[in-house]
């Protein structure tokens, strides 16, 4: 997957402004893995300081334009606020319903942010950690 800088960017103020609650949103783009969009979404579950789930209603307004811009899901993105060397908890595994999508993680917790992607199937209950690029 390729992202911009400023995708990054925006991605990580999302985490920072929701802190000490999870965010989450989507990345949209082109069939050869280029980021197009970011679709801030907002985090709805009751216990937000530790997971996240998307507000339906956004989940579906976000979809509906990626499909209207002709993208694809690349990506899935969200917060561990508390997390210096982010990783998917077992609930993130345990909820990852689009294993073709990749899924970025946010720790804030040290000194700078770190951003991590992962390839996660829930069928196999399995994660392994994927390169991404940076460009202007």
């Amino acid at each position: 997957m390729i992202l911009r800088r400023d995708h990054l960017a925006a991605i990580v103020s999302h985490a920072r402004e929701t802190a000490p609650d999870e965010c989450c949103g989507l990345i949209g783009g082109t069939s050869d893995a280029t980021a197009q969009t970011i679709y801030r979404l907002r985090n709805v579950t009751p216990n937000a300081e530790q997971a996240y789930e998307a507000a339906p209603e956004e989940l579906f307004v976000a979809q509906r334009q990626m499909r209207e811009r002709g993208e694809t899901l690349l990506a899935i993105y969200h917060s561990h606020p508390r997390a210096e060397d982010p990783t998917p908890s077992a609930t993130d595994v345990r909820l990852a319903y689009y294993p073709a999508a990749a899924y970025l993680i946010v720790g804030l917790a040290g000194v700078e942010p770190v951003v991590k992607a992962f390839q996660i199937s829930e069928q196999e209950q399995c994660w392994h950690q994927v390169e991404y690029e940076i460009t202007d």
